[in-house]
């Protein structure tokens, strides 16, 4: 099952002067490979294509239905590379992957931290500070997770989270080898977090201080 819809139109020219041109006629190049069948070039309608894009988060981490007029029919596929414009922040060109729901896949899903206001270390003065703002995640091209949620509602100033202490869903994997961070709430700009080494000085100047 597709969580998207896209119609498409086989493109018989692959040259930049072609490309530049179905942009202007509001048209959006791409390609869809994979899956031992030949590379397939198409078109798609720019303004429907893009609407989806910036407007569903999920778009890039769900199975798409690409349906070629003509011969070349269905396309179960994911979206895995865009290409954009430098200057206006548009799509230029898209790539889609041809999967199958089983397939195990590799994809990048973004990182969302939640409750972040309402965290007592982010009351106290703290700042969140994202180190990761997706993670490379392995799982059936099916049941590729939207994000992966951490909930801050806790954490206090000098909190830093890491992979192994994220709970993923079910059948989800992100391969790593080091324990690499993903997030902090690090302590005001000019605040420094009192240590037990810094906390066992302040106390031996105070006890020579009353030796005096």
């Amino acid at each position: 099952m597709t969580d998207y819809v896209l119609e498409a139109e086989l493109r018989e020219n692959t040259g930049k002067g072609h490309t530049r041109r179905l942009r202007r006629a509001g048209k959006l190049p791409g390609i869809i490979y994979g899956g031992d069948k030949p590379d397939l070039p198409i078109i798609l309608d720019y303004n429907e294509t893009a609407k989806i894009m910036m407007r569903d988060e999920a778009f890039y981490t769900s199975m798409i239905e690409v349906k070629v007029k003509g011969k070349r029919g269905k396309n179960t596929v994911l979206l895995k590379a865009t290409q954009w414009d430098s200057i206006y922040d548009t799509p230029t060109h898209l790539d889609f992957l041809r999967v199958a729901a089983a397939d195990s896949i590799h994809a990048s899903v973004p990182v969302h931290a939640i409750n972040v206001e309402i965290s007592p270390g982010v009351k106290e003065g703290g700042m969140l500070q994202m180190i990761r703002h997706e993670l490379e995640v392995v799982c059936r091209a099916d049941s590729i997770p939207d994000f992966i949620e951490i909930d801050c509602a806790n954490y206090a100033i000098d909190t830093t989270v890491h992979i192994d202490d994220i709970t993923l869903p079910a059948g989800v994997e992100v391969p790593h080898d080091a324990n690499f961070t993903i997030l902090n709430i690090a302590a005001p700009k000019g605040q420094a977090v009192e240590t037990d080494e810094t906390a066992e000085e302040a106390a031996s100047e105070g006890e020579a201080a009353a030796e005096k």
